[in-house]
């Protein structure tokens, strides 16, 4: 989104009072599946999907939670394909970011986003798991990162370990032409009515104000909690001085994976990685 001066959006911020849904469950874990809207900290309905892991023998305490990137939603195919992968090693839940799918409001492209993360992973709580690892795309791996510093110490609403699948490390990165033509999306009116009608994003008109908690901020105050970066060598959106300035900001309490021949975000990431991140999450997670 732009730095020049705009209209005012919240700022997206740890909220101690932080409740899930009321149709949040309680108990030990869940074993089917279930659907539902949840109410974020500032009133708006979030559609999340659990379902319990598939493979025999896999943790019932463990949950990923998945974070897709922008313009995606829970019912994308390729938000599907990583929540299968996953399910092999825990019970998985999915979530249509604000302005995504069936979500309501609109979408402030990772601010007010940690709003969400937080409330499907309160719920994710509220089903018997123990054990939470945020797993963020893109877009959803800088909400992953901010969610991660911001709810750090949040029984409820934290996380245990965190994935970031490339992200970008700082905010107003313009270098490459699809992150020029992202801009173009959000920041103009004719952009955002391609991302309305066209991608099923419903995207706000105001700009930050103030500027949310950089990604690279973000992750030099998430340890003590595990981290992973993933980014590929051959990323179109982001290069690797992003996945280093992030990794470098963990410090020990960082693992930077890059990985040869990868692209960018979901549609990159084959099955051999997203079941590498799988046993790195059991192998970390608490």
């Amino acid at each position: 989104m732009s730095n020049r001066p705009g209209g005012r959006v919240a700022r997206s911020t740890h909220r101690p009072d932080h409740r899930p849904h009321p149709e949040t469950p309680r108990g030990a874990p869940r074993r089917g599946p279930a659907r539902t809207f949840l109410r974020t900290a500032d009133g708006v309905l979030v559609d999340a999907v659990h379902e319990p892991g598939t493979a025999p023998g896999a943790p019932a305490d463990l949950v990923f939670v998945v974070a897709h990137g922008f313009t995606g939603d829970a019912d994308r195919p390729h938000v599907r394909r990583i929540a299968a992968a996953l399910a092999r090693h825990g019970a998985v839940v999915t979530f249509s970011f604000r302005g995504h799918g069936a979500s309501g409001g609109r979408s402030t492209v990772g601010d007010r986003e940690v709003l969400d993360l937080a409330a499907a992973v309160a719920w994710a709580r509220g089903f018997g798991h123990r054990r939470v690892v945020t797993v963020g795309f893109s877009m959803g791996g800088s909400v992953v990162l901010r969610h991660a510093a911001l709810y750090a110490g949040d029984d409820a609403a934290g996380t245990d370990a965190v994935v970031s699948v490339s992200s970008p490390a700082r905010w107003y990165y313009r270098g490459t032409a699809p992150m020029r033509r992202l801009h173009w999306l959000v920041m103009r009116p004719a952009g955002r009515l391609v991302g309305r009608y066209g991608l099923r994003t419903r995207i706000h008109h105001r700009d930050w104000d103030p500027v949310p908690l950089s990604p690279v901020e973000a992750a030099g105050r998430i340890a003590p909690t595990p981290l992973l970066v993933v980014h590929g060598d051959r990323d179109g959106y982001f290069p690797l001085d992003h996945p280093r300035m992030l990794a470098e900001a963990a410090g020990d309490h960082g693992e930077l994976w890059l990985e040869p021949g990868m692209g960018h975000a979901e549609n990159a990431s084959d099955e051999a990685l997203l079941h590498r991140i799988g046993d790195w999450a059991v192998a970390r997670a608490g």
